[in-house]
Formats: C-alpha cells, sequence, structure tokens
C-alpha cells in the first residue's frame, strides 16, 4: 500500500509583533489576565496591504524547499483559510501563479480553524489513489483583519500566519488515519456574521467581526477533540502515551492541556507554540508542526497526532509517522 507522507514543511508569520503589554494599552486588559486564561504571550499581525496569499506563499516556498520538490512538479495545492485576498479566483490560484506551479488543480478548502486538516484529508486521498504525487496543502489567515479590537475577549486570540507541507506517495508509512467531523447544532456559538450571499448589512450595525461565545466554546471543545483523539488512537491500536508528539491547535493552552491528561500523553510531548503565535485558525497546526521540525524536536519516523477544532463546528485528527 502506498501512503502519503510529508516530505518537507515550511512557515510564515509577520513581521509585526503585538504582545499583550502592548494590548493593555488599547484595552481593558492585562498580560496576567490573558496569558492565564489563553497561553498567549504574543501574536503577530498583518501588515497594511499584507495578505493570506503573501503569508501563504511564503510558507509554501519554503515547504517545497525543504521537500526537494520544484512548483512545476506539483498536481494539486490545497489551501484551508477563512480569510481569502478575493472572492475569486481562490487562494490557491493565486498562490500557485506566483510560485509558477500554473496547470495543476488549486482550491481553497473553508472549514475555519479546522481548514488544514480538511485539506490534508482530501490531499491524502488523492495520493493514496494514484491521481496525484505532489501536492501541497497550506493553512493560512490573516484573521486580525475582521477582529473587534475593542473586545478584549476575542481580539487577546487571534493572529495570522501560514504554514504548509508537501505530501508525496511513499511505501513507508505516512499518514494512518484522518477523521473529519462538523455539527451545525453549534453554529452561533462562533461565527462570523456577514457575507457575500447573505449581504454585509452588520457592517452598518458596526458588528462585522468575530462573534463568539468562549465558555461555551471551550467545553465544547475540549469534549469533541479529546473523543476524537481517543477513536482515532483507539482503532489504529495506539495508546496515547506512545505518541511520540501531539501537535493541537493551538486555540487556548488549557484545551490542549485537557486533551493531553486525556489521553494520558505527558505535556513535554506536545508542541505548543500559542504563546508566540497566538490563535491563527488554519495555520495553526501546520506553522506549529514547521516550527518543531525545524527546531529539531520532531524527526522522521516518529508519531504524530494533529488536532483541530473552528467555528461551524468543525474539528478533526489525523495521525501519521513523520
Amino acid at each position: 500500500m502506498s501512503y502519503a507522507r510529508i516530505i518537507g514543511t515550511g512557515s510564515a508569520v509577520p513581521e509585526r509583533v503585538l504582545t499583550n503589554h502592548d494590548l493593555e494599552a488599547m484595552i481593558d486588559t492585562s498580560d496576567e489576565w490573558i496569558r492565564s486564561r489563553t497561553g498567549i504571550e504574543r501574536r503577530h499581525i498583518a501588515a497594511t496591504g499584507e495578505t493570506t496569499a503573501d503569508l501563504g506563499e511564503c510558507a509554501a516556498r519554503a515547504a517545497l524547499a525543504a521537500a526537494g520538490v520544484k512548483p512545476q512538479e506539483l498536481d494539486m495545492i490545497i489551501v484551508g483559510t477563512t480569510t481569502p485576498d478575493l472572492v475569486f479566483p481562490n487562494v490557491g490560484i493565486l498562490i500557485q501563479e506566483r510560485i509558477g506551479a500554473n496547470g495543476c488543480a488549486a482550491f481553497s478548502c473553508e472549514a475555519a480553524c479546522a481548514g488544514f486538516l480538511y485539506a490534508l484529508s482530501v490531499a491524502e486521498k488523492f495520493i493514496r489513489l494514484g491521481e496525484a504525487r505532489r501536492v501541497l496543502v497550506i493553512g493560512a489567515e490573516t484573521l486580525s483583519r475582521f477582529v473587534d479590537w475593542t473586545d478584549r475577549s476575542t481580539c487577546v486570540l487571534f493572529a495570522d500566519g501560514a504554514g504548509a507541507v508537501v505530501l508525496a506517495p511513499s511505501e513507508e508509512t505516512g499518514i494512518l488515519k484522518t477523521h473529519l467531523y462538523a455539527d451545525g447544532r453549534y453554529k452561533d456559538l462562533l461565527y462570523f456574521p456577514s457575507g457575500v450571499s447573505k449581504g454585509f448589512d452588520s457592517l452598518k450595525s458596526g458588528k462585522d467581526f468575530v462573534q463568539m461565545r468562549g465558555n461555551e466554546v471551550f467545553r465544547i471543545a475540549v469534549r469533541e477533540l479529546s473523543r476524537a483523539a481517543v477513536r482515532i488512537l483507539d482503532e489504529a491500536g495506539i495508546p496515547g502515551s506512545d505518541l511520540d508528539w501531539m501537535v493541537p491547535h493551538q486555540a487556548n493552552l488549557r484545551i490542549i492541556e485537557a486533551i493531553s491528561k486525556r489521553i494520558e500523553l505527558p505535556m513535554e510531548r506536545v508542541v505548543v507554540t500559542i504563546q508566540e503565535h497566538g490563535n491563527t485558525s488554519a495555520a495553526s497546526v501546520p506553522l506549529a508542526l514547521d516550527v518543531a521540525v525545524r527546531d529539531g524536536r520532531i524527526q522522521r519516523g516518529q508519531s504524530l497526532l494533529l488536532e483541530a477544532f473552528g467555528g461551524g463546528f468543525t474539528w478533526g485528527a489525523a495521525l501519521l509517522r513523520f
């Protein structure tokens, strides 16, 4: 059996850093309040004119270089994002043109913070079926564009960034399983109120920004991500304590700690970058993955559990050998 295996990773963040102390001068909050509730210390914010495609392109070039793959060798580009540059062409098309991969399939996948895992699952299926040999999967966001910077419950969380991986077929074990989930019953707990078809009436009321009921999102995220982790590990016959690394969505340190405890994996084997990057939505998992690969923590042959949870709700898990 041929597996889809990650052969290169890359990431990118904007130059501008916004610390908790910077936020203290903007809103009624404190460094201690933010750190104790989220684990976040600083985040990167896109400059004026800097777009999701800009960040995605940088991450893509880094991943391709690490993989030793030329853009012309790509069969497909999939971008997980909720903050596209344009309605169309999609971000995948924009990045394709910039890196010179013209001709391959290219599209975006909208699943909020779970967008990268959804895109990864799609890419893995194309490779397993033999319909693609080189696939670039990107998670990229500029969430700062629709955050209310007067709302301390949301503006302290979200940030900008991008991460990317290149997948290729391999006879060695690669991605073992991916599980994807969604439940629209919770759509009113975390959402953005306007859109193309619905219209932008919320602009008139001054509410055109992320809406979130944080306590309820936290509770459901812990429950569903824990269930997803247990299920995928049980199906693979792998105890959580045997994992080399978990690379979770960097949304809240307390959520990460709860899942780690549920699967009996020490936090020393969990990749945590939330203190540096905040919640970068679909970019979160591939960004954290690239950081841990490049600093030497994640090594070839190690087992990894990836997880993410986003508005909708959407969530997913992937189990792989790197």
